[in-house]
């Protein structure tokens, strides 16, 4: 019989500090942090908070075809992804725009890819191992065991040496959980004791599916079922998601198997630009979290600190920035060159993808001289 899971927490609602028993161990990672990371995670946070919103206008304005928000989970991200070194490799879902920040990924590749200019929108190799969005639910959990097994069978884990020893990290939603692929990847991590966290971004809502209706037990035990050791957290809490994340990769790093974290969190906005969510939840709920906002609560913990009115509006001004960046280099886009498509196909030069590519090109060589 499944029990109601501890939630860790670090940071009260109302910005303060809590502590207990149970977070004792993750004391040290947040004790660590410079006040100058403490700022960094703040900006990160706000900043891309404000680029989401200006592409959700953007859509609204006919410029793309669709937008994925992330209203709402930026502490859940932005503290694990604050976490990870840069051997790690990462495999997101298709809403972790603050990981991607954090990971050096230029913003605009997520808007031209959701423009449809481009196949999967940037090349993991130039983003310190940030790949690829998925948009078919829960296959990047597999993807992210694969490459996690490769990893211990390179032997780049456990080695002792920091710059060597390497994990990967998968994010992925409550309604992934409910795919087949999330239990094969738990049954394979956790036999090859692959050095893999999984990070499961419970916003409540797949789509207009309450997690409620999803599962009868709390999600974090369905990765203690498989064997997988498991925190469930407070994912507006941006110093619980950093502190458990650093725990459970330097785990993963040292030889000891997956790890998995569930962050309690909430999609604020919509599922995408397609989706109305008044259809399917209440005012009263999205109040309810509303007042657990995780740009706000860390604001006023930073304030307690004693941070000033001018770090604030600074932060606030790059995200103008930021925002009038987006916009202005989203309506100069033009349309890719017809042959991109034949690009990144494949990783090496293909026979197939010449082929295709001179057929359009004697194709289109067709036409020259006009024909009526």
């Amino acid at each position: 019989m499944s029990t109601t899971p501890q939630t860790l927490q670090l940071l009260a609602p109302d910005g303060t500090r809590v502590t207990s028993a149970a977070v004792e161990e993750y004391l040290p990672y947040v004790d660590a942090l410079s006040e100058q990371q403490l700022r960094e995670m703040y900006r990160t946070m706000a900043v891309v908070r404000r680029f989401d919103i200006e592409a959700g206008n953007l859509q609204r304005q006919g410029q793309l075809a669709l937008w994925i928000p992330s209203l709402g989970q930026e502490a859940a991200q932005v503290g694990s992804g604050f976490a990870a070194k840069e051997q790690d490799h990462i495999f997101p879902a298709y809403r972790e725009h603050a990981v991607g920040y954090l990971r050096g990924l230029d913003l605009m590749r997520i808007i031209e890819m959701l423009r449809g200019l481009s196949h999967g929108g940037w090349d993991p190799a130039a983003t310190r191992n940030f790949h690829l969005y998925t948009l078919v639910i829960g296959s990047q959990t597999l993807h992210a065991t694969g490459y996690a097994m490769g990893q211990r069978f390179d032997g780049v884990v456990g080695t002792g040496n920091p710059d060597v020893d390497a994990a990967t990290m998968v994010y992925f939603g409550d309604g992934a959980t409910s795919q087949g692929d999330v239990s094969e990847a738990l049954v394979f991590a956790q036999s090859y004791q692959a050095p893999l966290v999984f990070f499961l971004q419970n916003n409540h809502w797949a789509i207009s599916v309450p997690v409620s209706v999803q599962s009868r037990t709390p999600l974090v035990d369905r990765a203690r079922g498989f064997g997988v050791p498991s925190v469930q957290i407070d994912g507006n809490d941006v110093l619980i998601s950093y502190a458990t994340t650093m725990a459970s990769l330097e785990a993963a790093r040292a030889g000891e198997g997956p790890r998995f974290i569930e962050a309690l969190t909430y999609r604020m906005g919509a599922h995408t630009t397609s989706d109305d969510p008044t259809k399917y939840r209440t005012d009263a709920e999205l109040q309810h979290w509303e007042a657990r906002d995780p740009v706000a609560r860390f604001e006023t913990y930073l304030r307690g600190l004693g941070e000033s009115d001018d770090f604030f509006t600074s932060v606030a001004e790059e995200g103008e920035q930021l925002a009038a960046d987006v916009r202005a280099r989203t309506l100069a886009l033009g349309s890719p060159p017809a042959e991109s498509m034949f690009a990144h196909v494949y990783s090496e030069p293909h026979a197939l993808m010449d082929a295709q590519r001179q057929w359009l090109a004697d194709y289109e060589a067709s036409f020259e001289g006009g024909a009526a």
